[in-house]
């Protein structure tokens, strides 16, 4: 399903991470910071630090992690599901793959990668995703 990104003219994709690495939040920032048009807005380690993020900035991306340091993905995915305007949110997980993919899909994900080896496919999808605001 792909969401509508509606945001006052020249402010590009805001994107909230939710990682509880810092050697993985600080990879991801980088791949961020590169793209043309994208702002990193926030991010958290856990849970409910995510899900306040979320609701007080109200991202148009948000990448996540399934395994949390308190918490998980399926709780913030669960909290966030009926958010309008929802933000696309791709799972980033080394838990990406068969039943905890599709429990991700199933609570709201927009699509699901694996951490292990899939970081350039998301940073290609949130170019993709800034350069459709510049069009």
């Amino acid at each position: 399903m792909q969401n509508a990104i509606t945001q006052p003219a020249g402010e590009g994709l805001r994107v909230y991470l939710v990682e509880d690495s810092e050697i993985v939040r600080s990879r991801l920032e980088s791949l961020l910071d590169a793209i043309p048009g994208v702002r990193t807005v926030g991010h958290a380690a856990d849970a409910l630090e995510a899900i306040r993020g979320i609701h007080a900035e109200q991202p148009d991306v948000v990448l996540l992690d399934l395994r949390l340091a308190q918490g998980s993905g399926f709780d913030v995915l669960s909290a966030t599901r009926d958010l309008a305007p929802a933000p696309e949110i791709y799972v980033l997980s080394s838990f990406a793959a068969g039943p905890y993919c599709k429990l991700a899909l199933s609570l709201g994900a927009t699509a699901c990668f694996d951490k292990t080896d899939d970081f350039e496919r998301v940073r290609d999808l949130v170019a993709q995703r800034a350069a459709q605001l510049t069009h």
